[in-house]
């Protein structure tokens, strides 16, 4: 919650894939003269468009939408370029005298911006060394070395993890601070940083939204979208990154299953995403919840409409 007379520095609705997010912020930033920011890891990808339910084209020039189409699906795009684009983007709507709307389902990507976290940096040099040291003295080993550097970090990652170690030892490395001095800042939440409004759908519900919403990628190109990424040559991409729906469609096209079997899959890991995605939003305590009913968010307009102006 923002405290009585401040200014949030942004308004945001977040919440679940599939609660009906992107038809309801339209709505809302129509009546608030606001520009809408995506704030998800999937529809800053070109291309890929059916499989991430980027906002339509109509829904696009109603509002401006920014952090989309943004990269290539074989770029390396990381949390700390989504964050130098938004950075960009914001100062460009406000100098238009509009308020920015954050719109997504993407936890990480939702702090970094309303909390401007810093990330450490990464050397796949120093990683690749420190994984060699690892093979030569083990994964308690590595551990022991972690627990005298920064003993907080230690005592939150499992000794046999071997990737997590190695990572919090890299950060030392790189940066002379503790990895645990960086994760601190995630256990604090800016009261004055945002107004989020949080979409919550009974579950029996979203499960339905979300199986209907597969089958209706299928129905509208996915396999035709996935298709074309393949025959540019990403289908190693997609699998490997584990882009969901886009996975599940390329090792199909590859002959790995049936078609329906690929939509059992996508659709069941949607519905984890989904559970991932409410976990890590419900920690937030700044997000007042809308519960939505059938229709989704776009029952729940006027309310958050409300909410958001303040």
């Amino acid at each position: 919650m923002v405290p009585a007379g401040a200014e949030p520095s942004f308004l945001a609705i977040v919440g679940p894939t599939a609660s009906g997010k992107s038809e309801a912020a339209v709505q809302v930033a129509e009546r608030l003269g606001a520009e809408i920011v995506s704030v998800d890891s999937a529809t800053v990808y070109r291309g890929m468009d059916v499989g991430t339910a980027k906002p339509s084209a109509e829904l696009c020039a109603r509002v401006p939408h920014h952090l989309i189409d943004v990269a290539e699906p074989s770029e390396t795009f990381t949390v700390v370029g989504y964050q130098e684009l938004v950075r960009e983007a914001v100062v460009a709507i406000r100098s238009r005298g509009c308020a920015a709307l954050l719109v997504g389902g993407s936890g990480l990507y939702f702090r970094a911006v309303v909390d401007d976290l810093a990330f450490p940096p990464t050397d796949p040099e120093v990683r690749e060394a420190l994984e060699r040291e690892g093979e030569l003295v083990g994964a308690r080993g590595l551990h022991e070395r972690l627990a005298a550097a920064d003993p907080e970090a230690a005592g939150k990652i499992e000794p046999d993890n071997v990737r997590r170690t190695v990572r919090a030892l890299e950060v030392v490395e790189l940066t002379g601070r503790p990895f645990s001095s960086f994760a601190q800042a995630w256990e604090r939440y800016d009261e004055g940083g945002v107004r989020a409004a949080g979409i919550e759908v009974p579950r029996s519900v979203l499960v339905e939204r979300i199986e209907r919403r597969v089958r209706e990628q299928i129905a509208h190109g996915l396999v035709e979208e996935v298709r074309a990424l393949v025959e540019r040559g990403l289908g190693g991409w997609l699998t490997a990154s584990q882009a969901i729906g886009y996975a599940e469609v390329a090792r199909h096209l590859q002959g790995e299953f049936g078609l329906e079997d690929a939509i059992t899959r996508t659709i069941k890991r949607t519905k984890a995403l989904a559970r991932r995605q409410l976990a890590w939003f419900r920690r937030d305590p700044r997000i007042r919840w809308f519960e939505a009913k059938d229709d989704g968010a776009a029952a729940c307009v006027d309310d958050l409409t409300e909410y958001l102006r303040g």
